[in-house]
């Protein structure tokens, strides 16, 4: 920082105020110091910075679903989010979710020095568990039931849901499939319910949804059981990997997507504009969830009371794998 103020031909504490971001620094101070820091390839000691500060700059994050493309997309939102607000990210990934899990996992991140913890929770075991552990650090929680623990952050399922399933009406379908989620995931329900809610808007009877695992040879199972249904002229999968499966199973039955059956997918995974055909989907913005997640834990960081975030708004990509349904004239 010495060599930093010299060139710069400023002090010690100038060089220190402009690293840590202080507002009252003149616009050519603070270029003339941040030319001489490119210049040396000053990196600051964060070590020694957080024993003056008396706070580690690190934040926590746990896992528990890191083989799921939402789960993994969030935790990697949450990484950059955290270093994009000059935090470092140490990460726990439980392989299961029990009480002593979750505290052996809090506990080690305490004993690293984290300042907050994100818990990326899907299922309602993880919930469960968050809600009876007891951290000495503020502690969000992303996705899953966001009624169930004091700060939470997450996307809106139903209205995603709801964005399907009305799709899918618009187009004039009216036999509508649901592949849900295994049902102990708050996501998975809340798909479920924004599927049946614009069904009933409609004035339709939802049918029995049937039940996957996230997975597409459960999704290819789901298709199996839709070839044996009578009328069925559309398909919402609560996620994408389960509408694969579905397109699977149904090219192997002689059913042509989206001519004879339309598929909607849930997530917009990188494969899914690339399917034959392509798949129409719910976006998630994951990059706002991580982002917000880190704002709540920043906020409770320093003292100050979390305000409440709004559910991120998803997004429906219109793709191949959907057609008005044949003689409707939609």
């Amino acid at each position: 920082m010495a060599d930093v103020a010299r060139l710069a031909g400023v002090s010690h504490q100038t060089v220190s105020r402009v690293i840590n971001g202080a507002p009252a620094i003149r616009r050519e101070t603070r270029e003339r110091v941040l030319e001489a820091i490119r210049r040396l390839d000053y990196r600051p000691n964060t070590a020694a910075r957080a024993l003056v500060r008396g706070r580690s700059g690190m934040i926590g994050i746990i896992g528990t679903a890191r083989t799921l493309f939402g789960p993994t997309s969030i935790h990697r939102s949450v990484e950059d989010a955290a270093r994009a607000a000059g935090y470092f990210a140490t990460s726990v990934s439980l392989s299961e979710v029990t009480v002593r899990a979750l505290s052996d996992a809090t506990e080690h991140l305490m004993r690293v020095g984290v300042e907050g913890v994100v818990m990326i929770a899907g299922n309602d075991e993880a919930l469960e568990v968050v809600r009876m552990t007891r951290s000495s650090v503020p502690f969000v929680v992303v996705e899953g039931d966001l009624s169930r623990a004091s700060v939470t952050v997450g996307v809106d399922q139903v209205l995603g849901a709801r964005m399907a399933t009305d799709h899918l009406l618009d187009l004039g379908h009216r036999e509508i499939v649901h592949v849900s989620g295994p049902l102990n995931w708050a996501e998975a329900r809340a798909r479920r319910d924004g599927w049946r809610a614009a069904m009933t808007a409609a004035g339709l009877r939802p049918p029995e949804p049937v039940q996957g695992d996230w997975r597409a040879p459960s999704g290819y199972v789901a298709g199996l059981r839709i070839c044996e249904m009578p009328g069925t002229t559309a398909v919402f999968a609560a996620n994408d990997q389960m509408a694969i499966g579905v397109l699977r199973a149904l090219h192997e039955h002689g059913r042509r997507v989206p001519q004879d059956i339309s598929v909607v997918g849930f997530d917009d995974v990188p494969e899914a504009a690339y399917l034959i055909p392509p798949l129409t989907t719910i976006q998630q913005d994951f990059d706002a969830v991580g982002q917000r997640a880190i704002t709540a834990v920043t906020q409770a960081i320093d003292d100050t009371v979390p305000q409440p975030l709004p559910l991120v708004v998803p997004k429906l990509v219109v793709r191949q794998s959907t057609a008005p349904l044949a003689g409707t004239g939609t």
